[in-house]
């Protein structure tokens, strides 16, 4: 008889999308998503494009009091988004 090792589910599913390389682009999925949470429902109204590259939030704003207002508040953002997702994806915010 032999023994199997047993293992939660979602450390199974965790190692399946490191190994496939997924587990970077299901991150930055998360936090992008997480952008209207975090920011506010009055930020998210006069949010545009959001991306990420090269571990930046690349965030469009059309209200530009609002830009301005945001810009101050970078780091506090970044910190408040990485915690959301439970990861350090992003480093900056451009908000343009």
């Amino acid at each position: 008889m032999f023994r199997r090792e047993i293992k939660p589910l979602g450390e199974i599913l965790q190692r399946l999308l490191r190994e496939e390389g997924l587990e970077t682009p299901l991150l930055q999925k998360r936090l992008v998503e997480a952008w209207p949470e975090v920011a506010g429902r009055m930020v998210a109204d006069y949010t545009g494009e959001t991306s990420i590259r090269n571990q930046t939030l690349f965030v469009k704003i059309t209200n530009a009091a609002l830009r301005s207002d945001l810009t101050l508040m970078r780091t506090q953002l970044v910190k408040r988004l990485n915690e959301r997702v439970g990861a350090f994806v992003i480093t900056d915010i451009r908000i343009y």
